[in-house]
């Protein structure tokens, strides 16, 4: 395929993650209203949202499947549709269970583009033979500031109904001219890894593939424990005040954008392992200052540190797992890593009452530090 063309490719499978941050994020700051609409509890709401992980989760390894057989671009451009369309049903709902029901749908929407068009850039990354995953995942963190400040400045005039409406049809708009273009974009088979068939891994294969998904899942850890518990901690145990706890995660959040930006170069440089073992380390000693400081401000350096070393971790490890494995690979990494995101906030509660949270938090330091040295031992199995 001719430069230009992979260069378009590039292009458009930016758009579409920029796409899934944008929706993601406008439903998440819009939470706060469905709550009072369904006349939710926090405990109902909290089991009403374990629909958007558990459609995610289940939808991923089938994902997989549907990509091997009917194209990983397809695949994308008919998930974007149901994400787009799935996203203005919450505001329809006025009862937890029919809630809960649309979540499960826009979940797996939402785990099945993740998987689709993360094969596709895989397959991309392969073809240019140069490591540009990490831009992808920059362009949906870029996507997802710009739907959370989006829709925080429309939450004061528009209803739900209307902000999340427009969501969709940005997103088909988006889908319609993107996809089209996707639809029309395919790379050739050469270019796919050999180990893509599913047919042909092996044990040491399918083992390679788990472990690079516990890198993703330490990762999607650490992200999970810092949305949900960074504030608290900055507001409960170091009296800061609510303003300047929220900025506790826009650090880690901008550090972690500015890490992807920057990780094609990096990983240029360091290569792949080196980029690995480094990234976590740093997110560990980081994660310690921000856990352990009593200064707020180091506590948001901190905070910014961890940000800047996880942030190349999650986009190497599904780049790796599917260069193994293809699709399979990526579906199983990113189920991997869901689940990480998953089990890092009620982790952090459940050690922060039987100590406290500032120990919790050192947690994600653990599991950073876990995160460099699977890099490490790896080296020889990963390339680069």
């Amino acid at each position: 395929m001719p430069g230009n063309a992979l260069t378009r490719l590039r292009i458009i499978l930016t758009l579409f993650f920029a796409l899934d941050g944008f929706i993601f994020a406008g439903w998440v700051v819009r939470i706060p209203a469905i709550k009072e609409q369904v006349n939710a509890s926090a405990g109902a709401l909290g089991l009403a949202l374990l629909g958007v992980s558990a459609g995610a989760v289940v939808t991923m390894t089938l994902t997989g499947r549907l990509c091997r057989r009917y194209g990983n671009h397809q695949v994308t451009v008919v998930c974007a549709v149901l994400l787009s369309l799935s996203v203005a049903l919450p505001p329809l709902t006025h009862s937890v269970p029919a809630l809960t029901a649309v979540l499960l749908l826009f979940g797996a929407a939402y785990g099945g583009i993740n998987v689709a068009f993360n094969s596709a850039a895989v397959d991309l990354v392969t073809a240019l033979r140069r490591p540009i995953m990490p831009s992808f995942h920059a362009a949906f963190s870029l996507g997802g500031m710009a739907g959370a400040g989006l829709g925080g400045l429309v939450a004061g005039s528009l209803s739900p109904t209307r902000h999340l409406f427009g969501l969709t049809v940005v997103g088909l708009l988006v889908t319609f001219f993107a996809g089209r273009a996707l639809l029309r974009t395919e790379l050739p088979q050469v270019a796919r890894p050999r180990e893509a068939s599913p047919r042909r891994l092996d044990r040491r294969t399918r083992g390679l593939v788990t472990v690079f998904g516990l890198i993703a899942l330490c990762t999607a850890y650490g992200e999970g424990a810092m949305a949900d518990w960074g504030a608290l901690h900055l507001e409960q145990d170091l009296d800061a005040s609510p303003g300047l706890a929220a900025a506790g995660y826009s650090c880690f959040a901008l550090a972690m954008t500015v890490g992807r930006l920057t990780g094609s170069t990096l990983l240029q440089r360091l290569g792949r392992t080196r980029t690995v073992v480094v990234g976590g380390a740093t997110a560990a000693a980081g994660m310690l200052l921000g856990s352990l400081s009593p200064s707020v401000w180091a506590t948001l350096v901190g905070f910014a540190i961890t940000g800047l070393g996880l942030a190349n971790l999650f986009p190497v490890a599904i780049e790796r797992a599917g260069a193994l494995a293809g699709p399979s690979g990526v579906a199983t990494a990113s189920t991997l890593g869901y689940g990480g995101m998953l089990l890092g906030p009620p982790a952090i509660g459940f050690m922060a009452e039987w100590s406290s949270l500032p120990t919790a938090l050192t947690s994600v330091a653990v599991l950073a530090a876990v995160a460099a040295a699977i890099g490490f031992t790896t080296r020889n199995a990963a390339t680069g």
